[in-house]
């Protein structure tokens, strides 16, 4: 089941839920972004179900996938919770997102899985305790709601990456201990495969802090106050199971609301079975174009970025630069500590 035919549902929660939410914001400051601490070796992760359901059998993978990186679980008290097709109440999941911020022996978030529900919570995250108790938050899909929103009103550097239940393959491994454990400035490259293929929209370079995640997420926020501001940043997007016709929506959503014209680079991960329907329709590639070309800046397609099993960890919030030509994304800083 793709991501539009799924959309088509106490503790430190309680502060988020009895405050005004701008009382809660007022009080966080909007210059600084913070780094969070890197991971080590027989570091504690938590792992979260804040989006859709899972099953125990998820957690045992998961256990032992992070075991044999030398990490260490707690478990999020109502990650088994079943409301709907969510993984418990929105109160339930946002109060395990809040708890494990607030867990000192807990040292990085990590999402089991995506789906539908994130949105959902926004409101209740506590983003005063999460920029007092900074780190790393890690998830791809709909987890895109919790990285923007915690990179843009709690100021913390999130990681768009592997679930808990992605394929923690080699190429996936390769690019997130590096970043993650060793604090390195990697240069993100694909594959030279087919699948690896860029393909150049706008040639050239540009330089800016680079936000984003899942095209349709983030479309469904704009006009909320949970996004970063746009000028002078390297978007990415991806998205799985859209027509292109739909991509193209979203594309100029994002374009009437003012957004494609304040960035200076743009980055079109995978598209995973995003095809032309049988009527007459563009290519994928013609619809970018027809976006971006008067745009005059770096654009490319084809980043190992989205719904597939070999994936790029991309730091929220800090400086990039991107050669579209080449298809790279160079970290200009750490983006832990």
């Amino acid at each position: 089941m793709n991501r539009r035919q799924f959309i088509a549902t106490t503790g430190l929660t309680t502060l988020a839920t009895q405050l005004p939410q701008s009382k809660i914001q007022a009080k966080i400051s909007p210059q600084t972004i913070i780094k969070p601490p890197r991971l080590q070796a027989s570091d504690t992760v938590g792992l979260v179900a804040p989006a859709g359901i899972i099953e125990s059998k998820d957690i045992e993978d998961a256990t032992k996938t992070f075991a044999e990186l030398g990490l260490k679980v707690k478990l999020g008290e109502h990650i088994l919770e079943r409301y709907g097709y969510l993984a418990g109440t929105d109160i339930q999941r946002a109060n395990d997102i809040n708890t494990m911020f607030a867990d000192k022996s807990v040292k990085a978030i990590i999402a089991m899985r995506g789906g539908w529900g994130c949105n959902r919570i926004l409101s209740l995250l506590n983003y005063i305790n999460i920029r007092k108790y900074p780190k790393i938050i890690l998830g791809y899909s709909d987890i895109t709601s919790l990285l923007l929103a915690i990179n843009a009103r709690s100021r913390i550097v999130t990681f768009h990456g592997a679930v808990a239940t992605s394929t923690w393959n080699q190429f996936t491994l390769n690019y997130l201990k590096p970043i993650l454990f060793d604090g390195e400035s990697v240069t993100m490259q694909n594959l030279n495969t087919a699948e690896g293929r860029i393909e150049v929209i706008n040639p050239g370079r540009a330089q800016g802090k680079i936000v984003g995640g899942n095209l349709s997420v983030l479309c469904s926020m704009v006009g909320s106050p949970y996004l970063p501001t746009w000028n002078r940043r390297i978007l990415f997007v991806e998205d799985i199971g859209e027509d292109v016709y739909r991509i193209d929506r979203m594309l100029t959503q994002l374009k009437t609301a003012g957004i494609l014209n304040q960035i200076s680079g743009f980055i079109f991960g995978q598209c995973v079975n995003c095809k032309p329907g049988d009527e007459p329709t563009f290519s994928l590639n013609q619809v970018l174009k027809d976006h971006f070309k008067s745009l005059k800046i770096p654009v490319f397609y084809g980043s190992m970025i989205g719904h597939i099993k070999d994936k790029f960890t991309i730091p929220l919030g800090v400086d990039v630069e991107i050669d579209a030509v080449a298809g790279t994304i160079k970290m200009l800083e750490p983006a832990v500590n």
